[in-house]
């Protein structure tokens, strides 16, 4: 079949772009126009039939006997996906039959329902809430999960206010951050506490981006992700809880090994309260007598008094220390934490034979910690570098610990403060330095190998940082790195007499 369209056919199917073919009754082609002949030698087809959709026969059967076109009837050679139009001619018993490319109209289509596939599958099936709102916080839509993580299906969430669903408390400076995050750079996320249904509060941890207008740039639409974080957040209030039971026993543990030197330092202002008072009582015997003893005994009792205040404060000292509880942040003075610790360390190093040295900042640096925790990061320092005084020196010559603090820098931003505690010992190597505050690693035989890695921890807490690393000694230098804060302004004292003054 070669042959052009007759001329009875109208003119312009010679200049359609789109192939046209005319078919007789039995489905015998007797015509083609140009197009059609063009794009067979285009494919390398054997025959022009090779265009038409395999059952093209019946297609013009069914033309001719229903007397209506067929339309949008698929066939595919190769890349190419041609749709054909059959139009009866039922006055001459034909039909026309035309054929469009629609590869990239198709392709588009394929491509338009593989991402709608894609898009219900992932809103659908996410187990995070994926919803749209307005600028002002109404829901647009949300994601079926929003049964789940709140009880409301999606159609009862359309209308609903952000506001309405968040629980009671939460901070309205944070979601005025969110929303001038999301004016400014498009972006923000936020973790705060909303409502489910039924009552129950939950955490919820939500990304948001801003969809913006072409021209203007205005915020017209915000896209949500959030993601319930219940069960994290529990989590981690549970590994806080179980952190601060782990410090506060190495507390205990710690009182216990250093109890000698708490009973020493008991003993001390005892024994000297009870020589006092023996003498005070001497004394009193003897006042009917001699009335200048009265003077004596005053003095007794004065000394008592210094005494027993002293015993006082070492109890203090030790309650402060094994206290159990929620941590207690303060802005606190480094070098008189330090001089709390060196003297809970005091008589350990006495009996083994090592001098603690002190070299201490004269600026006084101040820094936001817990005392008690940061006197626990100190002690097990200073008791960590007696141990490698020992082990170096089997209490045969006395050695040093120094403990240095310093800081560096002025400004309130780049300022640090640096406490630095040096031992003899014999060291580590590159390998040691590696796993020192590896949690359970330890070379001591009796050691747990906990206290370092607590320590860092600790000193990570506070927003530092604890390294080692060699000294010229040839021991060990821990070195505590904290940013400054500053120290709270003093009060204006009003002077007062010197008469008064020495009275008090």
């Amino acid at each position: 079949m070669d042959q052009k369209l007759p001329d009875s056919q109208p003119a312009l199917l010679d200049h359609d772009p789109d192939a046209c073919f005319l078919a007789e009754a039995d489905a015998r082609l007797c015509a083609s126009n140009p197009a059609a002949r063009k794009l067979g030698e285009r494919l390398l087809l054997d025959g022009l039939e090779e265009l038409l959709p395999v059952n093209h026969a019946a297609l013009i059967r069914a033309c001719l006997t229903q007397q209506r076109a067929i339309g949008d009837v698929e066939r595919r050679i190769g890349d190419l996906i041609l749709l054909w139009t059959f139009i009866p001619d039922l006055q001459r018993q034909r039909v026309l039959i035309r054929g469009r490319d629609a590869t990239s109209t198709i392709a588009r289509l394929d491509e338009a329902t593989r991402s709608n596939r894609l898009y219900r599958l992932i809103t659908e099936n996410s187990t995070d809430l994926i919803s749209r709102h307005a600028p002002d916080g109404r829901f647009l839509d949300a994601s079926p999960a929003s049964w789940r993580l709140l009880g409301y299906w999606p159609e009862q969430l359309r209308g609903k206010r952000l506001d309405d669903i968040i629980a009671p408390g939460t901070l309205d400076e944070q979601m005025e951050e969110a929303r001038t995050q999301l004016r400014d750079t498009g972006y923000a996320t936020l973790t705060l506490q909303v409502l489910h249904r039924e009552g129950s509060k939950r955490w919820f941890e939500i990304a948001s981006r801003a969809i913006r207008e072409t021209y203007t740039g205005t915020v017209i639409e915000v896209i949500s992700v959030s993601r319930d974080i219940t069960a994290r957040v529990q989590s981690e209030e549970e590994n806080r809880r179980l952190a601060d039971e782990l410090a506060h026993a190495a507390r205990l543990a710690t009182l216990g090994e250093l109890a000698s030197g708490i009973a020493h330092e008991m003993n001390q202002p005892l024994a000297t309260i009870v020589n006092y008072a023996s003498a005070s009582q001497r004394y009193l015997n003897q006042a009917r007598d001699n009335p200048d003893m009265l003077a004596r005994v005053q003095d007794g009792l004065g000394r008592i008094t210094q005494h027993a205040n002293h015993a006082s404060e070492v109890i203090k000292r030790l309650r402060a220390f094994l206290r159990k509880g929620q941590k207690r942040s303060a802005t606190i003075n480094v070098n008189n934490t330090v001089k709390t610790a060196i003297r809970l360390c005091q008589w350990e190093a006495d009996k083994h034979r090592v001098t603690i040295i002190q070299t201490l900042s004269e600026r006084e640096p101040t820094l936001t910690a817990d005392p008690v925790l940061l006197e626990q990061v100190l002690i097990n320092l200073i008791r960590n570098a007696i141990d490698a005084n020992r082990e170096h020196h089997c209490d045969q010559q006395p050695s040093q610990v120094t403990i240095a603090t310093r800081q560096e820098g002025s400004g309130h931003d780049n300022a640090q403060i640096f406490i630095e505690v040096v031992d003899q010992g014999p060291g580590l190597d590159e390998e040691g330095l590696k796993q020192m505050f590896t949690p359970f690693y330890t070379r001591k035989s009796h050691g747990l190998g906990l206290g370092l890695s607590m320590s860092r921890s600790i000193v990570e807490g506070f927003g530092g940082f604890l390294d080692a690393s060699p000294d010229s000694s040839g021991g060990l230098r821990l070195t505590c790195r904290f940013p400054l804060t500053p120290a709270p302004r003093q009060p204006h004292q009003t002077h007062q007499p010197q008469q008064q003054r020495a009275s008090q």
